[in-house]
This record gives structure tokens, C-alpha cells and sequence, in this order.
């Protein structure tokens, strides 16, 4: 499969709205397979949205090289292009002095030809010696064309384009004027997922209008005589491998609340013999399962709506003291607490609101907090998810003030977690924590939740 990967020389370089809008044009074309670089749920839910195909993870922090081509092949079957979004910088990475969890990392894992947007606004010969640097900063990135953002005019054009082209020896491909029409809707956890935005006309207006832009001011023919085979394609993960016949369902909680979710954890529980049912915690009842996994997502918009549906609530409750493995990732961990305090001022909120939730785990989660982002690493201890090494992410504004003597799976050597280094709060099967996990990096934890469930419906039958 031929395949680009697009990136910045920062964040806030208009790569994102480049990305999707091309993705979004080849898409016309033929199918296209997208990836986005790091752990994120947002962007990549773009990136699904216009090309239909669901968009896959590939971070460096927590899969080696060949976990990322594992991760590529498996996903790229039957796509005629493929399109991977970097993260913030080229360079920007989990440390200062390593490339590891970098844009860079993972163009240099795949062996990729590389689509360097610039944020041109007010330099000229200038971006011609920032495309040199990031060409001289790292050989083995292969940058193969540049695209330049917030372009003022024809002459500004003329001069950045002929000095990156003498200096730096690369095309440019596309000079995109400032358009404001081009900023997608944020909130305080970044982009406003495709999901909830897709439903309203001025998304997808403006949805259309960044593809138009894009359309006009990128040559899509250059950029695809840029794309080439992947030096380092490799071959699909084996924790794809069907090991087990379907013999489980896992309620999986998806609506507007609970969205963040990697595309690669269906396919994981289908290799090991779970099928994936969908529900809602805010319009459904629980449904039948052998075991439950609530993700991430936006819980705390919607924490009254939650309240309501009380049937639910009690459900979750039940299925937990009855010993039913459920895991929960950050929102579910909120959502699985006492209640959930927005405090004043938070969405323009004159006062304070209070909201009760499942009651599973003794605490409460108040909102906002300070913001925490980063990776984790640590190691699972007890619970469903077994004993093991993992690395993750975190990302997220709430607190959660957990009763003491509160017992913890999760023991973390970088993260801040639940409280003090401990993350994975855990009550008899149920597990919650701050921390996301990348499906395939930690697809032996994922078995090990499987099997909790199939020892569990043992039990009860």
C-alpha cells in the first residue's frame, strides 16, 4: 500500500485540517486507510468519519517497531492509499533527547515518505532554513515535499516556495491561504469528536468547506506521486490471530459520552472469542454479557443525563457485586464513581452541580481540575486484567477523591494515575483507572479480561 504521513513543525500548524481534508478527497478515489501517531481518540474519529474506514494508533512509546507494522499491515488490507497524521511537532516526542513516541519514530519504523506543513505566516526565505533544519535535524526522516499554511498572497507564495525549492531541494506541493474557516470546534479535551459534531449542519458545513479549501490550494496529484510502499511494511500482528471460537459477549458502552475507543479492541475481542455488543448508558438497559468495558469520553456533558437513566445505574451496580468482570478507562472510571461534581464555572455554569452515578467505586470525581497528560508506565498487580507490565496515556481534567483504604491494580512508575502513583481502582471484578491503554501494546491484559469473564460464566452456570 502506498502511503504519506503527514506532518507539522508544530501543533497548531494546520496539519490536522490538511490531513482530513485529503483524506476526505482520496477517499472519492479510492480507499484509504488512515493512522494517526500517538494515543488520541479525536482526531482519529475525524479520520473515520470521511474515509469510512475505521483509523488506527500507532505509537512508539508503548509498541517497539515491529508491534507498529504489525499494527499498519493488519489494518492496511484493501486500502489503496495510506495516510498517517503525525502528533504536535516532527520531533516531539516522550523525551527531550530520544525520538521515542515521536512523528518521527514511527516514519522511521515504517520507512515513509514524509509531508512537512509549515506554518508560513509572516516568513518567507525563512521557512526555507526551518524545512533545512528539520530535513538536517534527522536524515533517516525522508521529507519529500512541503506544504505551506497561512500563506498571505501570491507573493508571499512565490518567495517561500522558490527558496524552499533552491535551499532545500523538496517541492512544495500546496500553499493554503489564512482561512478562519479552517479551525475546527474545540474544547477542553481538544477537538469536539466527529461523532457529536457530525450531527449538527454547521460541522459538516465546515467539514466541507476545509475540503474545498484544500482541493483548491494542494496539487493531490504531487502529493500522490510523493506516496510509495512503506520501506518497512512488515507483516500483521499476531494478537490478531483468531485464538479462541466466539464463546463470550462484552457489553461495550458507545454513545455520546463514551466514544474513545481504539479501533484495534473489537478486533482483539473477536481474536479472542468475545463479540462486541454496544449500548448506551444513557438511552438503554444493560444488556446480557459476560463482561462489560466502559471507555473514555465526555461523561462529565452529559452527567445528568447519566443520573437519569437510574436503571442503568443499578444494572451496573448489580452486575459488579455479582462478581462480572467490568473494566472502566478514565470517563468510565468516572462514571462508575459516586457522583460527579461539575464545579462552578465549568461549560459557563453560574453554581455548582452534583450528579449521582453507579456508586461502584468509593469516591467522587469533581471537575475541572488540573490538567493531566502524559504517558504512563507501570504494572498491573491483581484484577481482571491480570498481572502485567504495561505503558499508556493519560489525558484528562478531573480529580477523584477516593475514600481511604481504597484498593489499587495498578502500580505506576511514571503518570500520576488515581492517587500517588496508584491507578486501577478495583472492587471485586471491577477495574477503574485514568489510564488508556493502546489494545495491542496490552493485548495480553485484554486476554487476561477475557478469561476473567469466560472463569466467571463458569461459575455462574
Amino acid at each position: 500500500m502506498r502511503t504519506l504521513l503527514i506532518t507539522g513543525d508544530r501543533s497548531g500548524c494546520g496539519k490536522t485540517s490538511i490531513t482530513l481534508a485529503i483524506s476526505a478527497i482520496l477517499a472519492k478515489r479510492m480507499p484509504v486507510q488512515t493512522y494517526k501517531v500517538g494515543m488520541d481518540y479525536i482526531d482519529p474519529s475525524y479520520l473515520t468519519g470521511v474515509t469510512g474506514r475505521p483509523c488506527r494508533n500507532l505509537d512508539s512509546y508503548v509498541l517497539d517497531d515491529e508491534g507498529l507494522r504489525g499494527v499498519y499491515a493488519h489494518a492496511s488490507a484493501g486500502a489503496g492509499i495510506g495516510i498517517i497524521e503525525g502528533v504536535r511537532g516532527l520531533y516531539e516526542g516522550a523525551d527531550i533527547l530520544g525520538d521515542t513516541g515521536s512523528t518521527a519514530s514511527v516514519a522511521k519504523a515504517l520507512g515513509v515518505n514524509v509531508i512537512l506543513v509549515i506554518n508560513a505566516k509572516s516568513i518567507t526565505r525563512s521557512a526555507a532554513a526551518i524545512v533545512k533544519g528539520f530535513m538536517a535535524f534527522d536524515p533517516a526522516v525522508r521529507i519529500r515535499g512541503v506544504i505551506l499554511n497561512n500563506v498571505s498572497g501570491g507573493r508571499h507564495l512565490e518567495k517561500a516556495k522558490g527558496a524552499i525549492e533552491h535551499f532545500c531541494g523538496v517541492p512544495v506541493i500546496g500553499a493554503v491561504p489564512h482561512t478562519p474557516q479552517m479551525e475546527l470546534a474545540m474544547r477542553h479535551l481538544g477537538l469536539v469528536p466527529y461523532r457529536e459534531g457530525s450531527e449538527q449542519d454547521d460541522f459538516r458545513e465546515k467539514i466541507a468547506v476545509i475540503t474545498r479549501v484544500i482541493e483548491e490550494y494542494i496539487d493531490i496529484d504531487a502529493l500522490l506521486s510523493i506516496a510509495a510502499e512503506p520501506a518497512h511494511h512488515g507483516t500483521p500482528h499476531p494478537a490478531f490471530d483468531q485464538i479462541h471460537p466466539i464463546d463470550l459477549r462484552i457489553g461495550v458502552a458507545h454513545d455520546e459520552a463514551f466514544n474513545f475507543y481504539y479501533a484495534d479492541l473489537f478486533d482483539l475481542l473477536r481474536a479472542g472469542g468475545a463479540e462486541p455488543v454496544f449500548f448506551s448508558p444513557i438511552h438503554d438497559r444493560l444488556p446480557d454479557a459476560d463482561g462489560y468495558i466502559i471507555g473514555g469520553g465526555y461523561p462529565e456533558l452529559y452527567s445528568a443525563e447519566l443520573e437519569r437513566n437510574d436503571t442503568m445505574r443499578q444494572a451496573i451496580a448489580e452486575v459488579v457485586e455479582n462478581n462480572t468482570p467490568v473494566y472502566a478507562e478514565c470517563g468510565g472510571l468516572m462514571y462508575l464513581t459516586r457522583s460527579i461534581t461539575r464545579k462552578a464555572g465549568f461549560q459557563g455554569s453560574e453554581e455548582a452541580k452534583t450528579h449521582t452515578m453507579c456508586g461502584v467505586f468509593p469516591g467522587d470525581t469533581l471537575i475541572p481540575s488540573s490538567r493531566v497528560l502524559g504517558y504512563v508506565e507501570g504494572r498491573s498487580l491483581a484484577g481482571p486484567m491480570g498481572m502485567a507490565a504495561f505503558r499508556g496515556h493519560e489525558f484528562h481534567y478531573s480529580e477523584i477523591r477516593m475514600d481511604a483504604g481504597a484498593e489499587y491494580a495498578f502500580h505506576l512508575t511514571r503518570g500520576r494515575g488515581i492517587a500517588d502513583g496508584n491507578d486501577g481502582i478495583l472492587l471485586k471484578n471491577a477495574l477503574g483507572s485514568y489510564a488508556h491503554l493502546h489494545p495491542v501494546a496490552s493485548s495480553d491484559m485484554i486476554r487476561s479480561f477475557l478469561s476473567a469473564c469466560r472463569d466467571q460464566s463458569t461459575k455462574q452456570n
